[in-house]
């Protein structure tokens, strides 16, 4: 009964994968789009940890913050609840906030939510006039404060002591704010005379996801899909989310040498990433842990355009039953600021 339940497993883990693989292919077929997606937020590493990974996650166990990466990576959550919550200072002064909790409910699975604010901070709007009425052929309209959120509910399961399955759906709103389409009256811009719009849009997307354990030491594989939904229309514009689809391994390489991971550990993980608006890319990222305390993280970039490398570090410890880290990751860009990222999460 057991080897008939990990055929099943295996069947269906893998039917899974090819069908995922299939609808990406789909997607991109006879097309060749770059910077072509819209609410590229979705994109954006949001946790301290992976991203000082270089967000090569795909077939890492974690925990609720699994659901930014490959969902099936917290069916096995070694708590009963695990929350986590973190910010980044994003380019441009774009501030990225989340926060994510998982429940582990033992047979039935782990449920997760998840959500994410984007605060593009005040931005100054203007609308083209006559130079008879302004001579620099523009007049200020004051600011305006666009944002963006996502809110998300995930599900994993272990179906057997190898494989895992995961999967979230989440909606996605972007509010741009609001434009001028018809002024009338330019001495008062706010008049009832004048028309605007409003440029907000929402939608529901889907990510879903495997992890398989190949019993040699701590291997594994992961699969995952991210941001699949339909299309999305801004005025006359349309644009598609940034689907991606990830293939990454894990391993605990000092396995190899049978050392104790409560002494320390190094875990190597590589991911191959295919996403629907850039050339392919290979992740990797490094953690040395020692103690099973203080946390060393280096992650590679391949190919990118301002950024390769990113660094972290990170200390955990237990205490009365509770499970705390404090993470931080240093991503150093060629033309913009450094980006940096902070993140803290709790257990028991």
């Amino acid at each position: 009964m057991r080897i008939l339940r990990n055929n099943l497993s295996w069947s269906f883990a893998m039917a899974l994968t090819f069908a995922l693989a299939g609808t990406t292919a789909a997607q991109d077929q006879g097309t060749t789009k770059l910077a072509q997606t819209g609410m590229k937020f979705l994109e954006v590493g949001a946790n301290a940890r992976q991203t000082a990974l270089g967000d090569a996650f795909t077939a890492g166990e974690g925990n609720s913050v699994s659901m930014f990466y490959n969902t099936a990576g917290m069916a096995r959550l070694s708590s009963t609840f695990d929350m986590s919550v973190g910010q980044t200072q994003w380019l441009a002064d774009i501030r990225h906030l989340y926060a994510t909790v998982a429940w582990n409910l033992q047979d039935i699975g782990v449920f997760g939510v998840a959500a994410q604010y984007i605060d593009y901070g005040d931005i100054q709007q203007t609308i083209l006039v006559d130079k008879s009425i302004n001579n620099q052929g523009f007049l200020d309209v004051g600011t305006f404060k666009p944002w963006g959120a996502v809110i998300g509910v995930g599900y994993a399961r272990a179906l057997s002591d190898k494989f895992s399955v995961g999967g979230n759906i989440k909606w996605v709103k972007q509010d741009l704010g609001e434009s001028y389409t018809n002024v009338v009256s330019f001495s008062s811009v706010n008049s009832d005379s004048n028309t605007t719009q409003k440029n907000t849009q929402s939608v529901y997307a889907f990510d879903f996801g495997v992890l398989y354990k190949t019993g040699i030491k701590s291997l594994a594989f992961g699969v995952a899909v991210r941001n699949f939904s339909r299309e999305v229309t801004f005025q006359k514009e349309s644009f598609q989310l940034p689907l991606t689809f990830k293939m990454g391994v894990a391993m605990n390489v000092l396995d190899i040498a049978e050392m104790d991971p409560a002494s320390q550990s190094l875990m190597i993980a590589i991911d191959a990433e295919h996403p629907r608006d850039y050339q392919e890319q290979i992740r990797i990222g490094a953690e040395y842990l020692f103690a099973n305390t203080v946390a060393i993280r280096l992650g590679y970039v391949t190919p990118a355009d301002d950024f390769n490398a990113s660094y972290g570090i990170g200390v955990q410890q237990d205490w009365m039953g509770t499970h705390m880290a404090l993470d931080y990751s240093y991503t150093p860009y060629r033309t913009f600021d450094a980006v940096s990222r902070i993140s803290l999460r709790f257990g028991f």
